[in-house]
C-alpha cells in the first residue's frame, strides 16, 4: 500500500494492482498530457494532467465498488485507473481527427491491454482485458460507476478543473453523492437524499461549460491544433502515431513537419492566436448550421476563397448541439425511478438554458478578420439586429 497526497482527495491509498499498472508506459504518458488541453492560455493554473485526475477517479470508485465482490472490484478499479489511456495529445483537441481515421475514442482501448506491460499485470491478476473495456465504456452494470450519467469521472474533473482554472463552480458534494448512490434493478440510481448534490453537480457543469471547456480562447487553440494536426496527417503522418504521442511530442512534430503546422505550433507556443470573425449563437443564423459540421473543410475553403486569403487560415467551429445527459439520471421517488430533470425544477430550467452556451466560431488571424467576418455573417445568414456575443477579449 502507497499512499499519494492529492489537492483534491486530500491522500489517495494505492494497493499493489494500482501501483503495477502506474508504472506501465501507458499510464505514465498521461502525466505529459494536459486534463484540460489548451485552456492554460486562459487560467496559466490550468496545467493538471489527465494522470493525476486518473488517480482521483480511482480514489472515488474505491468508495462504490464495495458493492460488488473482490473479482469485479479489481477489474473496476483498474479500468478507473485506465480509462484515459487512449487520449491523444492535447485531450479533446485532437480527439474527432483520431475518431475520424482510427474509428475509436479516447475510451475505445482495448487494444492498450492486450498486449504490453498492462497485458502482463492483467494476467498476473487474472483480469480480463475485455470486461475492463467494457466497463470503461459503460457497457457493463457496474461500470456505470465509472460511465453514466452520474459517474466518478465526472465527478472528478469538474472538481479538480474548477481547483486549477480558479473558477467558483466546483462546489460539489461528491462524498454526499456517493453516499446515496445505490444499485437497483442493475442501473446504479440517486437515493432522493443526493438530489441537492446532484442539482449542485449540474449547475456547476452548467457553468463550466461557457467559462472553461467551451471558452473561446480555447476553442480557438484547438480549431489552429486540429488543423495542424490534419495537415500533418495528409503529408502522411500515421494517425495511430498521433493517438500514441504526448503533448510535447506532438509540438515538436509539428515544428518539425514544417510549412503550415510549423507555423501554428509557433503561434501555440507564443499565443499568437487567431482572432474570432464570428461567433454568435443559435438564434442569429437563419441555416441549419449542425448540418454543415460535416462539410465543415469545404464551408472553411469557400470562406477563404471569398475573402480572398489562404486556405487554413479561416477556421469554422461549430459544436455539436449541447447535451447533459447527467439530466437522465436516475432517481428513487417513492420507490419509484425517474430521471432527475422530472424529480428537479432545477435541472429542468438548465435544460431548457443551455442552448444558450451554445457558440458558432470563425476564427482567422488579426488581419483578416474584418473582411472574414463579413463573408462569415453573409454565409451564415446571421441576422442583422442580432448583436453578437462580445467576451473580454484577452
Amino acid at each position: 500500500m502507497k499512499v499519494i497526497r492529492d489537492p483534491i482527495h486530500d491522500y489517495i491509498e494505492l494497493d499493489e494492482l494500482a501501483l503495477a499498472l502506474i508504472e506501465t508506459p501507458q499510464v505514465q504518458r498521461l502525466r505529459r498530457i494536459r486534463q484540460l488541453g489548451f485552456s492554460n492560455l486562459v487560467y496559466p493554473g490550468a496545467n493538471h494532467t489527465r494522470f493525476e485526475h486518473s488517480l482521483g477517479v480511482y480514489h472515488l470508485a474505491k468508495h462504490l465498488v464495495k458493492q460488488v465482490d473482490e473479482q469485479q472490484r479489481n477489474e473496476l478499479l483498474a479500468a478507473a485507473l485506465l480509462h484515459d489511456i487512449g487520449h491523444g495529445p492535447f485531450s479533446h483537441a485532437t480527439e474527432d481527427l483520431i475518431m475520424r481515421y482510427t474509428r475509436k475514442s479516447h475510451e475505445d482501448i482495448e487494444e492498450f491491454l492486450r498486449k504490453g506491460e498492462i497485458s502482463d499485470i492483467l494476467k498476473d491478476y487474472s483480469l480480463s482485458p475485455s470486461t475492463i473495456a467494457a466497463h470503461i465504456r459503460g457497457e457493463t452494470d457496474h461500470g456505470q460507476i465509472i460511465h453514466s450519467e452520474i459517474d466518478v469521472d465526472r465527478m472528478d474533473y469538474l472538481m479538480r478543473d474548477a481547483h486549477y482554472t480558479g473558477v467558483a463552480f466546483g462546489l460539489i458534494d461528491h462524498v454526499r453523492l456517493i453516499h446515496e448512490l445505490k444499485f437497483n434493478e442493475n442501473r446504479l440510481v440517486l437515493n432522493i437524499g443526493g438530489l441537492q448534490a446532484a442539482e449542485s453537480l449540474l449547475v456547476s457543469r452548467f457553468l463550466m461549460h461557457p467559462t472553461v471547456y467551451f471558452h473561446h480562447v480555447s476553442r480557438i487553440a484547438e480549431s489552429m491544433c486540429e488543423n495542424a494536426a490534419q495537415y500533418m496527417i495528409d503529408g502522411g503522418l500515421d494517425p495511430k502515431l498521433l493517438r500514441r504521442m504526448d503533448d510535447c511530442t506532438f509540438m515538436m512534430e509539428m515544428k518539425k513537419t514544417g510549412g503550415y503546422a510549423s507555423e501554428i505550433a509557433e503561434r501555440l507556443d507564443n499565443r499568437r492566436l487567431f482572432k474570432r470573425a464570428l461567433y454568435t449563437g443559435f438564434d442569429s443564423v437563419n441555416i441549419d448550421v449542425i448540418q454543415l459540421r460535416k462539410n465543415k473543410k469545404r464551408v472553411e475553403n469557400e470562406i477563404a476563397e471569398r475573402a480572398g486569403i489562404d486556405p487554413g487560415f479561416v477556421l469554422v467551429d461549430i459544436p455539436e448541439k449541447p447535451d447533459i445527459v447527467e439530466m437522465k439520471a436516475q432517481v428513487m421517488v417513492n420507490g419509484k425511478m425517474i430521471s432527475l430533470d422530472k424529480a428537479s425544477n432545477l435541472v429542468a430550467s438548465l435544460e431548457k438554458a443551455q442552448l444558450d452556451n451554445w457558440r458558432l466560431g470563425v476564427f482567422t488571424p488579426a488581419e483578416s478578420r474584418e473582411k472574414v467576418g463579413i463573408v462569415a455573417r453573409e454565409f451564415f445568414e446571421v441576422k442583422k439586429d442580432t448583436r453578437q456575443f462580445k467576451l473580454t477579449e484577452i
